[in-house]
């Protein structure tokens, strides 16, 4: 799909944010991740031509970072941390969980296009391991059966909302365009640090009050 002269608009609003065009690289592929669902060669070729780069300097970031997706994924991308914390916690449990349970395997997609699905590494929630991300929100202290009845609600069209952060759970291409730096209205919703992550701050406060 071509960019139309509003995306490229918005392409220029995002490299004026910053002193050097150079800079925009990451949020403007969010921002075509949010067209296509995927980077497409058009759109690593705009980007490219935006910058006044070429097109192997924008390439070599769409393929490096691995939240940018070369080919399309579900509208809900789920994945489930294999890392070593979360695996000995379950992780592995619920990823060959989810495997079966949906019929595909790493990196596939459910035949009705809603759910994909990803083994990763660490997201740096290990208090709350085993962690399950869908469209990078957060799920945490999953089990096998909690993974499914999520996958399941992602299917019915019914998200069950994230347990930290955003109400609601956006599609791959809204929160790709959030991550593109465009506001999506859900910043300052929900739980932002749970009671895990604040423990060690709130003992080394009472130790600093005697």
């Amino acid at each position: 799909m071509a960019f139309t002269d509003k995306d490229l608009q918005v392409m220029d609003s995002i490299i004026n944010r910053y002193p050097r065009k150079r800079s925009a690289i990451m949020p403007l592929l969010h921002y075509a991740q949010s067209r296509d669902g995927f980077i497409t060669s058009d759109g690593i070729e705009t980007i490219a031509k935006k910058l006044d780069l070429e097109t192997a300097e924008v390439s070599a970031v769409a393929t490096f970072y691995t939240q940018y997706k070369r080919k399309p994924v579900g509208e809900y991308h789920v994945g489930v941390c294999t890392n070593t914390l979360c695996a000995v916690m379950g992780g592995d449990e619920i990823f060959a969980g989810l495997k079966d349970h949906l019929g595909i395997e790493n990196d596939g997609v459910t035949a009705d296009g809603k759910v994909s699905l990803e083994h990763i590494e660490c997201n740096a929630a290990c208090d709350f391991a085993p962690v399950v991300m869908a469209n990078w929100e957060f799920y945490d202290n999953q089990t096998v059966q909690s993974a499914k009845d999520l996958v399941d609600s992602m299917r019915a069209g019914k998200p069950k909302a994230p347990t930290r952060g955003p109400d609601v759970l956006q599609n791959w291409k809204e929160t790709s365009a959030v991550l593109a730096g465009i506001n999506d209205g859900h910043a300052n919703e929900g739980v932002q640090a749970g009671a895990p992550t604040l423990l060690g701050l709130n003992i080394s406060k009472k130790g600093a009050r005697g």
